[in-house]
């Protein structure tokens, strides 16, 4: 028998749940049968794979649904051949003649929220399934009342490709055979009131169109032939709190442009981006978010793929070519990883199936007010276990070296940008996010447990307890955490005149009060120097010599305070310009003395950073620091002394006001001969040229006479 009317109707409608119940190839009294639905086609016969016919199917309705025995002996792909009523010919494979590629095992382990190999399974996958190649879908729909694929491959018709439902899992599955590399596709799900949704993409697209088309696109299995593994088997046996750490923040859109003023593959960005950082002597390059998203203006923050590298800069081979690259170079590459929110983009996330999937249904939880995006329901296993499996994602398949979170402290708090009455305590009546707390934690334990060498990174803007420490010891996990307060304190201090100062020296000295509380990152970011706040140039007062002079000595400072190093592109060189995703930097400063004495002495801080054990091996230990002058408030000087076990120790002496100071008495903190091996005022950095002829030398005592230049750092190193 044939299927009933109401089977028909369900199908025809698009309100099938189970298609695999009525399409397909079936047992019968005597044999098997089929049915088909091809819409517009007049006549259809099924035929084996080799081509043999095994029958004629009849129509059961004129809109397409076909019918009848076959002469198999056991169950098997068919392959129909279709005539259409201009006399057209069209021949495929069935996809309801396969049986699922899915098993238990993936279902209870998705299920409990512990499958860490999702990525391998969700998504659309190029496989050879039952001896047919083809490509497996996978999505997570547990609402829903049916779900099917769409793309050009089927007219966006979702009736023609509805997917099995895995009842204990929630998701949908279906093989479509001879379907290949390049497709674009979306999913087609009716939620449980019955209506259409907008058409999704996947949340596990591994590639996406381009914008402003949204649709995921079926890729190819990786396949790159890496070459990095110098680079990976040294940062897996590295402590990376003893490492030199020094960061290239990049929007890879905007840091240089082709001739056409157009985005660069990541081909060009490799030949272009590699050599200048290796160049410049950072480690490790990080990107704004590079995972697709729709709006530009976002810089990547507002992610709706997160599997798949952004098509802006072209394939995800590319990325994988541009991270072997960099590698090969001895360079790192971090990525700004975003967990804490998503974008309400109709073909997104929200409301995926539905109802508030992803997301906390009640808006104090899910909804955030300073982004109008959606927060992810981090308590939900499901969901959590899709992130985490994200951050597995991208150091595996990708190679990354570090992901750095964004906003983790709006994670971490329930109250956070909320007023009284906007939010909904934990269960023990606080304002923490125990669920989010966990989530970090399992992500980081996931991570470290199984990619040895690579690093995450929190922002962190406030003051929790423990961000990198192990989770054993009560911690979030993380490996560090930008010191935002370093920022914020010394950027205020710097943007006062020199004469007030005097009166605000803690600004400088109240960070090193909890330098080693945390394993810290020093960043100078991307929100520093956009919307009105100005470039870190014209961040400083007085006129272009003293702004150019104190930018030279803070970075001087900076690379000389405990913690690792992280700039955003264009500082650099002293942009003169806020940042502005829309456009290239401005090279063409470099045409200009000061702006090349900037980026020479960048050059030079960080390959005496990387050189000198003394400024990097002890950034996040007490021992590595103790200070030489922390008094001297009416002069505005600071000194301190890095330290590390068996090499020579180096004293960081800034100075923030436009005064020489000649014989200026300090107690180092030792005799001898203390070598000036930066001076941020040297002539070929653009500044005056003062300073101690090369030698400062200290009697027994420790005590010396040191001409210390205006709005100037340098650094001295003890000779052995």
């Amino acid at each position: 028998m044939g299927p009933n009317p109401e089977q028909i109707a369900r199908l025809l409608e698009g309100r099938e749940d189970d298609p695999f119940a009525t399409l397909g190839v079936h047992p019968a009294a005597k044999g098997f049968t089929a049915c088909v639905f091809l819409p517009d086609a007049v006549r259809v016969e099924a035929c084996r794979l080799d081509g043999k016919a095994v029958g004629m199917l009849d129509r059961l309705h004129p809109e397409g649904l076909f019918f009848g025995r076959i002469a198999i002996r056991k169950r098997q792909p068919l392959r129909y051949r279709a005539t259409y009523a201009d006399g057209g010919e069209h021949a495929l494979i069935d996809p309801y003649s396969f049986g699922p590629v899915l098993g238990p095992m993936d279902d209870y382990y998705f299920a409990e929220g512990s499958h860490a190999r999702l990525f391998d399974k969700m998504g659309a996958h190029i496989m050879t399934h039952e001896g047919v190649e083809g490509t497996h879908f996978a999505v997570w729909a547990p609402n829903a009342q049916r779900v099917s694929v769409v793309g050009d491959f089927n007219r966006w018709d979702g009736r023609r490709a509805p997917m099995r439902r895995r009842q204990d899992a929630g998701i949908w599955e279906i093989f479509l055979p001879e379907l290949g590399v390049g497709s674009a596709y979306k999913y087609e799900i009716v939620g449980p009131d019955g209506n259409v949704l907008p058409l999704k993409a996947d949340p596990f697209a591994f590639r996406s169109e381009l914008r402003p088309a949204t649709a995921s696109v079926v890729a190819a299995a990786p396949d790159h032939d890496w070459g990095d593994e110098r680079h990976r088997d040294y940062w897996q046996k590295a402590d990376p709190r003893r490492e030199p750490v020094s960061v290239y923040e990049v929007h890879a859109g905007s840091w240089q442009r082709d001739d056409d003023g157009n985005f660069l593959c990541w081909d060009a960005l490799a030949q272009r981006l590699i050599p200048y950082v290796v160049g410049m002597g950072f480690t490790h390059i990080e990107f704004l978010p590079i995972s697709e998203f729709p709006y530009d203006p976002s810089w990547g923050y507002q992610t709706t793929g997160l599997y798949a590298p952004t098509a802006r800069f072209g394939d995800p081979e590319g990325f994988a070519r541009f991270v072997d690259g960099a590698h090969r170079a001895g360079v790192g590459v971090i990525l700004d990883w975003v967990p804490a929110h998503f974008p309400t983009d109709a073909h997104g996330l929200a409301r995926f199936d539905g109802t508030a999937l992803y997301e906390h249904a009640d808006p104090r939880k899910g909804f955030h007010p300073d982004w109008n995006t959606a927060i992810y329901n981090f308590g939900r296993r499901e969901v959590a276990q899709y992130l985490v499996n994200n951050a597995l994602f991208w150091a595996e398949r990708y190679h990354v070296d570090g992901l750095r979170v964004d906003a983790v402290a709006s994670m971490l708090y329930l109250d956070y940008s909320r007023k009284e009455g906007e939010w909904i305590p934990n269960s023990q009546g606080g304002r923490e996010n125990v669920e989010a707390v966990d989530f970090l934690r399992q992500m980081n334990k996931a991570l470290y447990g199984t990619h040895g060498g690579v690093m995450t990174i929190a922002e962190e803007s406030t003051s929790w307890p423990k961000v990198s420490h192990p989770v054993h010891e009560g911690g979030l996990g993380f490996g560090f955490k930008w010191n935002m307060g370093f920022m914020h304190d010394t950027l205020r201090y710097l943007a006062r005149d020199p004469v007030h100062r005097a009166h605000h020296h803690d600004d400088i000295t109240f960070g090193l009060l909890y330098a080693f509380t945390e394993n810290f990152v020093l960043a100078l970011s991307h929100d520093e120097v956009v919307h009105g706040k100005a470039s870190l140039l014209h961040k400083m007062p007085g006129d272009d010599w003293q702004k150019f002079a104190t930018l030279r000595a803070y970075y001087t400072m900076m690379w000389g305070y405990p913690g690792k190093k992280l700039l955003f592109m264009g500082q650099e060189f002293a942009q003169r310009d806020e940042w502005s995703e829309a456009r290239a930097l401005d090279w063409h400063l470099l045409d200009h003395a000061p702006h090349r004495g900037v980026q020479l002495l960048l050059s030079d801080l960080n390959r005496l950073y990387r050189s000198r054990p003394a400024l990097h091996a002890r950034d996040c230990e007490p021992e590595g620091f103790d200070w030489v002058l922390v008094d001297a408030a009416a002069d505005s000087v600071f000194a301190w002394v890095r330290r590390a076990p068996g090499v020579a120790p180096i004293v960081v002496i800034s100075h923030f006001t436009p005064t020489l100071r000649h014989g200026y008495r300090m107690r180092l903190p030792s005799g001898g001969r203390w070598r000036e091996i930066v001076n941020s005022d040297a002539v070929d950095y653009g500044g005056s040229g003062a300073g101690n002829m090369g030698i400062v030398v200290a009697d027994e005592e420790g005590w010396a006479n040191v001409t210390i230049p205006p709005l100037a750092t340098l650094m001295l190193e003890l000779e052995y």
